[in-house]
């Protein structure tokens, strides 16, 4: 197979950026992953099998090239109006008090009006994991 300079400049691209970005998917078996940048997606049950599966696909994109990949070199992009469709038990309005975030902007952010920024999607999941970890230590009697 001959590789075309599309596909050269995109991996000098990812070198570059040191990042295979995988978006996130909740599916009703698991998860799915793909790539927006180039032929990879896989699937898991949960998300360990996620990241394996994922590593092993973008190494198998790349296997002709000879170049390999490192799992920390995989970031996960996380479609956030499929995770509010699927834990409709986060409210969106107190997501948003919790990081101090706009509603409406979030509200926008969740409905896919708009897409968030690298910044604001790691102020999101660093909100969401806050809110797991308040549930996590509530013990009921």
């Amino acid at each position: 197979m001959r590789l075309g300079m599309g596909f050269v400049k995109k991996l000098k691209e990812m070198q570059e950026l040191n990042d295979f970005k995988m978006v996130v998917e909740k599916t009703s078996t698991g998860f799915s992953a793909y790539s927006l940048d180039y032929p990879v997606f896989t699937t898991g049950k949960n998300m360990n099998e996620l990241l394996e599966n994922s590593f092993e696909a973008a190494n198998m994109y790349l296997e002709e090239t000879g170049e390999s990949l490192e799992k920390s070199r995989i970031s996960f992009e996380l479609d956030l109006e499929q995770f509010f469709k699927y834990y409709r038990v986060i409210n969106a309005n107190y997501l948003a008090d919790v990081i101090g975030m706009n509603p409406t902007l979030l509200s926008q952010y969740v409905s896919g009006k708009k897409k968030p920024s690298a910044q604001q999607t790691k102020r999101i999941v660093e909100g969401i994991n806050k809110i797991g970890r308040e549930l996590s230590a509530i013990e009921l009697r």
